[in-house]
């Protein structure tokens, strides 16, 4: 049975927050632009081993493991923000699913590979935070830094996110789960992939080529997914083009939900792209996407 879900208590400005870096390692430049954004708002802490690198990782899973968990359990950490995504991140699960998150719950921040992290929160019954990476935080505009901290900080409902496109019209209500695509189909078929009844799909993917996209897309409708979730919000699909192609991920992506027939609206603005609003997952939302909306029906915060 899908457990209820806790919401994580409000930050406030100043507040002590951890960094880690559960998956790829990642470049010093944007590291610290990013980090000069979260400073401004709150205590940014972290340790050495943020920084060491193992082949195309942040260390060796142990390293990265122990990392996550001590900033679960810290009491004095109100929040835990990811440094990057990549890869990385499902390489924990299987240690990690066997016991509870520790500590009390807080905010994870994060997106991309990130989503195997959300999805291992959201089957413990903690609601997460998908947003911006530390890396991407300081080239995004100034109204996602305060979507984020609003995020955070705010006891009421986040702002409903507008889509720019209705793929397949219709309203469905439900919990919001997901997040990038290649990560979240991966999970089929493995003990690691939560109950998708009663849910709202969030999905979106970077670099991957429509006739990717389109495997993975039918990798989900062959494992009945489509005939589980109540909709689909679909966010950006970054640097997705086949070069020189007549046609775009786009229209491969309209065609497959068309097929897939639940309620579906597209171009959220949640992402790899110029911009990455913060939403929590775990949440009730109402897609109506027809109106290409989505409002958030309850706190994330408490």
């Amino acid at each position: 049975m899908t457990r209820p879900l806790a919401g994580y208590p409000a930050l406030k400005p100043g507040d002590p927050v951890a960094v880690i870096a559960p998956a790829s390692g990642f470049d010093r430049p944007s590291f610290e632009a990013g980090l000069a954004v979260l400073a401004g708002r709150y205590q940014p802490r972290y340790g050495d081993g943020l920084f060491t690198r193992h082949r195309y990782l942040a260390g060796n899973d142990v390293r990265r493991r122990e990392e996550l968990l001590a900033a679960l359990a810290d009491p004095q950490v109100k929040a835990v923000f990811c440094a990057r995504g990549g890869y990385g991140a499902t390489r924990l699960l299987a240690s990690l699913m066997r016991s509870d998150p520790p500590g009390a719950p807080k905010a994870l921040v994060g997106f991309s590979d990130i989503t195997a992290l959300h999805l291992w929160l959201n089957a413990h019954g903690r609601i997460s935070v998908h947003g911006p990476v530390i890396t991407q935080l300081g080239r995004l505009p100034s109204q996602a830094h305060q979507r984020l901290f609003a995020l955070l900080e705010s006891t009421v409902p986040a702002p409903t996110l507008e889509a720019q496109a209705t793929y397949v019209p219709g309203v469905a209500e439900g919990r919001l789960i997901g997040g990038n695509l290649s990560v979240l189909s991966r999970l089929l078929g493995t003990p690691y992939m939560p109950q998708l009844e009663d849910t709202v799909l969030l999905l979106e993917d970077f670099g991957e080529r429509p006739y990717r996209l389109d495997r993975m897309w039918t990798h989900l409708m062959l494992a009945g997914v489509f005939e589980r979730v109540r909709g689909l919000a679909l966010g950006t699909f970054t640097e997705c083009e086949e070069q020189h192609a007549p046609w775009s991920s786009a229209e491969v992506l309209r065609e497959l939900a068309q097929a897939a027939g639940v309620p579906c609206a597209a171009g959220f603005p949640v992402g790899h792209g110029e911009d990455n609003q913060a939403l929590p997952v775990g949440v009730r939302v109402r897609l109506d996407a027809g109106a290409r909306t989505l409002e958030f029906l309850e706190a994330a915060a408490t």
